[in-house]
C-alpha cells in the first residue's frame, strides 16, 4: 500500500472512541500494516491533545500513558522540521491557505513527498485539494 501522511486529528481519534468513524480506524490498520508518514512535532501534538482530554476527564492519565505507548510502536516515519524547509515552504503554504504553521507541515510533507494526506480538518482538505494533494477519506 502507498504510505501516506496522517495528521493529529485522525490520530486523536484513534485514542478517543467515541470520535472513530470506521475509515479512521481502517486508516490505523493501514498504519500498523504500511506505514505513515508524519513531521517531528506529531508526538508532542498527540500527546498535548490528549493530555488536554484527560484535564476535561475524557481520558484517566494511565490511558494517556498507554495511548501515547502504543503509538510509539507504529510504523512511523518521522520527518526532522527543518528551519529552512520551515521558512521557505511551510509558512508560503500556511500563508496561503491560511493553515496554522503545524497543518501546513503536514500539507507540506504530502505535497513535497506526493503522497495522499489523512485529516480530518475541514480548512486542510480545502488546502489540500488546492494544492492537487489527495486526501484519503475519513
Amino acid at each position: 500500500m502507498t504510505p501516506f501522511v496522517v495528521d493529529a486529528s485522525v490520530a486523536a481519534t484513534w485514542c478517543l472512541a467515541d470520535e472513530s468513524p470506521p475509515a479512521v480506524v481502517e486508516l490505523l490498520n493501514r498504519v500498523k500494516n504500511s506505514g505513515a508518514v508524519v513531521p517531528g512535532m506529531w508526538f508532542a501534538e498527540i500527546a498535548n491533545v490528549l493530555l488536554m482530554a484527560e484535564r476535561r476527564g475524557r481520558l484517566k492519565s494511565d490511558a494517556v500513558s498507554e495511548y501515547l505507548t502504543l503509538l510509539g510502536t507504529l510504523q512511523l516515519e518521522v520527518e526532522a522540521d527543518s528551519g529552512s524547509r520551515i521558512h521557505l515552504a511551510v509558512v508560503p503554504l500556511a500563508r496561503r491557505h491560511r493553515l496554522t504553521v503545524y497543518d501546513a507541515m503536514y500539507l507540506e510533507i504530502a505535497l513535497r513527498r506526493g503522497l495522499p494526506l489523512a485529516t480530518l480538518d475541514h480548512e486542510l482538505v480545502q488546502a489540500a485539494a488546492s494544492e492537487k494533494v489527495p486526501t484519503l477519506p475519513v
